[in-house]
């Protein structure tokens, strides 16, 4: 099974995670920030992957270090789980509707870490999550996970339905680049043997 089990302790943050992408979107997210964990749940079970996250972080000072200390551990079960990546599709694409708004994204599981960001979210705020913190939960998820991923908003003004929007199309788009695919189930998905 490709399973990972990542353990992250900082000074600001205390985070144990476990993921399996074959799974079924099972999750229990306990993160202490609960917009995050409505997030995280819904790109689990978008992406069909088996998700527990717990984490202390520091909210009391805000949700920065704990957002971001997520996107790390859980860019790192995703490299630890794929190991050599031998059969994997490699990349995967979706657009998705969020009532008024749209969202594309797009990833490779290339090895490189890069993020294209372009999302316009109208409100500094959704309740008391910064939405600034967005793009530094990615950030720190293809750091680690060592993936390109594009992420654009089409269409929307709602600041919520484009933040659900990105997390669901991100989570069908990762779903379809770590399926295996039959053809190719012994190959490394690159010219250079290596990803």
């Amino acid at each position: 099974m490709r399973i990972a089990e990542i353990k992250r302790t900082t000074a600001e943050t205390d985070i144990s995670l476990e993921l399996n992408l074959d799974g079924t979107g099972a999750a229990d997210i306990q993160t202490g920030c609960g917009f995050l964990d409505h997030m995280l749940t819904l790109f689990a079970r978008h992406g069909r992957f088996d998700l527990n996250i717990t984490c202390q972080g520091d909210t009391y000072v805000d949700d920065h270090h704990t957002v971001e200390d997520i996107g790390i551990a859980l860019g790192q079960a995703f490299a630890m789980a794929l190991g050599d990546k031998k059969g994997i599709r490699r990349y995967g694409d979706t657009t998705l509707p969020m009532d008024e708004s749209l969202i594309l994204t797009a990833v490779d599981l290339s090895g490189r870490g890069y993020l294209g960001y372009a999302l316009q979210i109208p409100t500094e705020k959704v309740g008391s999550f910064d939405t600034e913190l967005v793009e530094e939960f990615w950030l720190g998820f293809i750091r680690n996970a060592g993936c390109t991923l594009h992420i654009r908003q089409l269409a929307g003004t709602n600041s919520h339905h484009i933040i659900e929007g990105t997390f669901k199309s991100a989570g069908r788009s990762l779903k379809t680049a770590v399926s295996i695919d039959p053809a190719f189930a012994d190959e490394i998905p690159s010219t250079k043997g290596v990803l």
